[in-house]
């Protein structure tokens, strides 16, 4: 076994499994779903550390199951006492069950699956020094430094590096164990009034993530709003969206798009995609990738995941994410997916466009670093809306002539990644889910930038 920080996570999980799947009565039982981490946390604004913390939590959602019944309970299971409230809560499952209905949906792997277990090295950050990340948080401060001539530039954001574990294990035999250590900066750089510049970079721990490239990658974006506004009126342009951009509309998209029940419900906004009413173009090929990323490959349900799911295929529906409740439910074959059929791991393959030669292929148009606020103005036709934000620029005879204002975008994606896409970037750079509430999350977006013609602006 692993020893170290990644060592007791692993002997936590197996402390808890060991008592509580030990503890199950005749005819019960149960799978344990563990959510532990040993992060540290910095806040910075002004270009200078403003809060740093660590924190070591673990989590574990226990469900008890007696024939088609079932009930959960999540707990907090840190420290030496993390038996004694697992146990506890399997007691109160006991006493809540023969009240609940038979779900007839209900479907987990009773057979048990079991991967091998997997402890990725890398930098630890259990306790708030240790040295990686003590020194990733005086690389952010030096670069603000050193990129702001004068003065520091204002940088605000927030620096989690450490360790993320995930386990799973049942009554029935199934078990798996992964912990993988990760870093992400997720940041801005602030000029004035609305004018900033927002990025994220993210890695397996501070030593491998470049963060003074990403901050100074920013930093010539900043210099470039201190340039003359551009107003623009309302009209179709050719934009490069950058991989940032491009994330946002896959996340609208994996709002139900690649959804087996919603397909099947015909509520997705891909279903007309799904019918071959519509087709994207041949250059898109979007997919769940498992392989790589920090998110596990056992579901919750103890079905193990594939490591890739084809979801659309050079423009063309390929396959859905389906969970084993939409499995019963409808009758379709699932793929281990989440409840909420939502990717974990969404990857768009890159294309052929350099981007360094995007300014120049856009002409005259928009260069959008980021969208923001998106949601569906008509979900049927795949139409989204949603704001500019933060540093998009006006170009003219291929070079930056400015920041332009906030406007809102309404397009149809089917036209955006269909007839309207002219090409995808050569790489793809994968974007973290910076979300730390209530712990870090596991997903991510890999995708490359994008260049579109005729993006519509509205307001």
């Amino acid at each position: 076994m692993t020893t170290g920080p990644a060592g007791a996570l692993r002997a936590a999980f197996e402390a808890v499994s060991e008592a509580v799947l030990g503890a199950l009565q005749p005819g019960e039982d149960a799978t344990l779903s563990w959510a532990a981490e040993q992060s540290l946390f910095c806040r910075f604004s002004g270009g200078a550390v403003r809060q740093a913390g660590a924190v070591d939590q673990a989590e574990l959602t226990l469900r008890l199951i007696v024939g088609a019944r079932h009930a959960s309970a999540t707990v907090d299971v840190a420290g030496p006492e993390a038996p004694t409230a697992a146990l506890r809560a399997l007691r109160q499952l006991r006493a809540l069950l023969p009240a609940l209905p038979i779900d007839p949906y209900l479907l987990w792997n009773e057979a048990g699956e079991r991967l091998p277990a997997r402890d990725d090295p890398g930098v630890d950050a259990s306790t708030l020094g240790v040295g990686g990340s003590e020194d990733a948080m005086g690389r952010v401060v030096a670069a603000a430094r050193a990129l702001g001539g004068a003065q520091p530039l204002d940088l605000v954001g927030i620096l989690a590096d450490g360790r993320i574990a995930r386990g799973f294990a049942s009554s029935r035999g199934g078990h798996a164990w992964q912990s993988v250590p990760r870093c992400h900066l997720d940041f801005s750089l602030y000029l004035h009034g609305d004018k900033a510049v927002k990025a994220a970079i993210a890695g397996p721990d501070a030593a491998q993530v470049d963060l003074e490239g990403a901050i100074g990658a920013a930093a010539s974006k900043l210099r470039l709003l201190a340039l003359p506004a551009v107003e623009l009126p309302r009209g179709r342009y050719r934009a490069w969206l950058e991989p940032a951009a491009v994330a946002e509309l896959l996340g609208l998209l994996s709002w139900g798009g690649f959804s087996g029940s919603e397909l099947h419900t015909r509520t997705s906004p891909l279903l007309r995609l799904q019918a071959g009413e519509v087709a994207l173009s041949p250059a898109v090929h979007i997919s769940e990738e498992l392989a790589g990323s920090a998110a596990p490959r056992i579901s919750g349900d103890g079905f193990l995941r594939p490591e890739q799911v084809s979801l659309v295929k050079a423009g063309r529906y390929a396959g859905a994410l389906v969970s084993p409740r939409s499995a019963i439910e409808h009758g379709l074959q699932h793929n281990g997916a989440n409840d909420a059929e939502e990717p974990e791991a969404l990857t768009l393959a890159a294309g052929t466009l350099d981007p360094a030669q995007a300014l120049q292929a856009v002409g005259d148009g928009v260069y959008v670093s980021n969208l923001w606020y998106l949601n569906w103005s008509d979900r049927a036709a795949a139409c989204a809306t949603g704001m500019t934000r933060f540093a998009t620029f006006a170009v003219r005879d291929g070079a930056i002539a400015g920041p332009m204002q906030v406007m809102r975008f309404d397009d149809s994606l089917f036209r955006l990644l269909g007839e309207g896409l002219l090409a995808l970037g050569d790489r793809a750079e994968t974007l973290p889910d910076a979300s730390t509430y209530g712990r870090r999350s596991t997903q991510s977006v890999r995708t490359p930038g994008a260049l579109v013609d005729g993006l519509a602006f509205t307001l």
